[in-house]
């Protein structure tokens, strides 16, 4: 018998500048990145982990960027602005979310309250 479970998401970065991607992460999720972590080497940074969350590692990859990431949010329209200011672009906006790019390419969605007992867990934005 063996057991496993998803450790951490993976964002894939076709970009330059590993630590401006790192950091665009890290603002849009409320998460630092872990200066302390052992994995934080050549093409790798790790954001801090909440416990009982999953691991978020981005990496500088050559192949396109990609993964997808739902964020959810009690304020639409308010969390589109604050990811547009940190250099993300919307790409369409729909009836109940709206799917936005960031700065090195990934989409992503901004979506109404989807996970039970929110706003636990949720990082307050003014």
């Amino acid at each position: 018998m063996h057991r496993s479970r998803l450790n951490g998401v993976q964002i894939d970065c076709k970009a330059d500048d590993i630590d401006a991607a790192a950091q665009f992460w890290a603002e849009a999720l409320g998460r630092p990145v872990d200066p302390d972590q052992p994995g934080n080497r050549g093409n790798y940074r790790t954001l801090k982990t909440v416990p009982g969350e999953v691991d978020i590692q981005i990496q500088r990859v050559d192949h396109e960027s990609r993964v997808h990431l739902d964020i959810e949010t009690d304020d639409i329209p308010a969390e589109v602005a604050r990811l547009e200011k940190l250099g993300a672009t919307v790409d369409q906006r729909l009836e109940r979310w709206v799917v936005m790019r960031a700065p090195t390419g990934q989409r992503f969605c901004v979506v109404r309250v989807q996970r039970a007992g929110f706003p636990q867990g949720a990082t307050a934005w003014e």
